[in-house]
């Protein structure tokens, strides 16, 4: 099935909706990121040195990577509600349960490697995210074709919106490629955690829940990765292990600091 009217475009009225709300998120990227170089300037350091500042930052990146991809004229406008409803959703935790105030770091956070290491796990969960909305997108679609095959109608909510999204192909691929692309960046980020515990800890590995849930995310994309590169898993199978995966990442970022202890909770929530 092609894809639909709103991956190419659509109605001139559209189309102009469309680019009032890209230039709302480009103002709003501009005022998010604001805030970062504000809460930078007021702790002189990198900021994300906790949870409130990791998610201001994260949210921040992921807006940015999302306008990075339109501007190298890729038509993502299709990820730009369900973008702009998370990363609000992300703020509202971030500045109602996780806000502390500005403060120095720990001596063992207080290294080069915080602006290296926690840098690229903010990209890679930023790219990791998009990869699970168009996942997200795909399984709608899909289903949302697999009706029309069998001759069915579709109700409300498909004809307004999921047949102006890209086909289950194309959100599938899309999917895919920006997982691929990130995986080998989460590699690095993992390796540098390692160096830096090394130089924090003096040793390099212990086993500590931020380390297994990195790890343990980084087999989930190998396995979704692997099974589309060797046996063919294409369609709903992938879009679920790539669910899973993106799921190890959240929990890691959300449920490790706040339920589990470990050497990474002195960062505090």
């Amino acid at each position: 099935m092609p894809d639909g009217p709103g991956a190419a475009g659509g109605t001139e009225k559209g189309d102009l909706y469309g680019r009032v709300a890209v230039s709302l998120t480009v103002l709003a990227f501009l005022v998010e990121a604001g805030g970062v170089v504000a809460r930078a300037l007021s702790v002189q350091r990198a900021p994300w040195g906790n949870m409130y500042e990791f998610s201001i930052t994260f949210s921040t990146v992921v807006v940015g990577v999302y306008l990075a991809i339109l501007a190298a004229k890729k038509n993502v406008r299709w990820a730009g509600l369900p973008l702009v409803t998370t990363v609000l959703l992300d703020l509202g935790i971030a500045t109602t349960w996780l806000y502390t105030d500005s403060d120095q770091l720990v001596p063992a956070l207080d290294s080069y490697w915080l602006w290296i290491h926690v840098s690229t796990a903010i990209f890679c969960g930023a790219v990791f995210y998009l990869g699970a909305v168009g996942t997200v997108l795909y399984l709608f679609r899909d289903g949302y074709e697999a009706n029309l095959a069998r001759g069915g109608k579709p109700g409300a909510f498909a004809s307004s919106v999921l047949e102006r999204l890209p086909s289950a192909a194309s959100l599938d691929k899309f999917a895919y490629r920006v997982n691929a692309a990130v995986f080998p960046l989460w590699t690095f980020t993992i390796i540098a955690g390692a160096i830096w515990a090394g130089d924090a800890w003096g040793r390099y590995w212990g086993w500590d829940p931020k380390e297994v849930w990195s790890f343990i995310t980084w087999v989930a994309y190998a396995c979704y990765l692997h099974a589309r590169a060797t046996a063919g898993w294409k369609g709903r199978k992938a879009a679920y292990l790539a669910l899973f995966a993106f799921g190890c990442w959240l929990w890691n970022y959300y449920g490790v600091n706040i339920f589990l202890s470990g050497k990474h909770s002195y960062a505090g929530v």
